[in-house]
């Protein structure tokens, strides 16, 4: 099993003075300590459940611009980006910016966004969900045209595309990997089981389970093979003592790679410390890189 590491929040001692200089130590140890990928949100503000909105929030493509000139092995990604943040055709572009200036380590994450307040906040069109869904679908083909060297137009619903040209294609091969994050049974399943490389899924391991079923059905349905789709979870850890030890840790990656995850990615309340990125370099990613 891999093991991935998600910052969700940037509310760390020192403010923003000190944040450039926080953020790179956690990139340098965790890419010293065998984290298999590195992901930042793509939200404008704070969520809820991890802090008031007005907290402080990266911009997250360029944040991971920094990141990428600060490490050397892990892959760097979004989980996830709104499909409604970006044209589609300057986000292909963006992410393939970063892939080419990392030497190959990004992957596309992608959903139909769902936060409202920032997007109205900031003056981002928020149309109805099944529209968010179109969206996502024309951006997924746009990124597999823009990617395949096919300079062509691209006609949607929603996107006029007159010339789809990606000069520099990525480094990545056949393109970066396309993440799809949610776990909605009709659209967003079906969407990762006909374009996508990597689904992430939240929830408790008999969640996380039920929501593969559903996507082998629509990759059965469609003629995809299942095992080509990187199964990725996302979940929180809190290494102190009375709360988690490494022992939990791997006993809860054992667990989820029994139904299948194969790329565990977690976040931390106390990354900013980090001893508990030490703590799985030392004790954790060793252990369940055999699972």
């Amino acid at each position: 099993m891999k093991i991935g590491l998600q910052i969700p929040s940037f509310t760390w001692p020192g403010g923003p003075a000190q944040m450039g200089a926080n953020l790179a130590q956690i990139a340098h140890v965790a890419d010293d300590a065998g984290f298999y990928s590195l992901w930042l949100m793509d939200h404008f503000f704070q969520i809820r459940g991890v802090g008031p909105h007005e907290n402080d929030m990266l911009e997250g493509y360029t944040a991971l611009g920094y990141l990428a000139a600060l490490t050397k092995r892990v892959k760097l990604g979004t989980l996830v980006t709104g499909v409604i943040y970006r044209y589609p055709g300057l986000l292909v572009k963006i992410a393939t910016t970063l892939d080419v200036l990392s030497n190959g380590r990004t992957y596309l994450g992608i959903g139909a966004a769902w936060n409202e307040q920032e997007a109205k906040g900031l003056g981002v069109p928020f149309p109805p969900l099944g529209v968010r869904f179109e969206l996502l679908e024309e951006a997924l083909q746009i990124a597999k045209q823009m990617w395949s060297g096919n300079n062509g137009p691209y006609r949607g619903k929603h996107n006029q595309l007159a010339e789809t040209l990606c000069s520099p294609l990525p480094l990545s091969r056949p393109h970066p990997p396309i993440m799809i994050g949610g776990g909605g049974e009709k659209k967003t399943l079906r969407m990762v089981a006909q374009y996508a490389d990597a689904c992430n899924i939240f929830g408790p391991p008999e969640t996380v389970r039920d929501k593969f079923a559903i996507l082998k059905q629509h990759c059965d349905a469609l003629g995809r093979d299942y095992a080509t789709i990187e199964k990725t979870t996302l979940g929180t850890v809190d290494l102190q003592p009375g709360k988690m030890s490494a022992k939990d840790v791997i006993a809860h990656c054992e667990a989820l790679a029994a139904i299948g995850v194969q790329h565990a990615i977690f976040n931390m309340p106390n990354v900013h410390d980090i001893r508990p990125l030490e703590i799985f370099g030392r004790e954790i990613i060793p252990v369940v890189a055999g699972i």
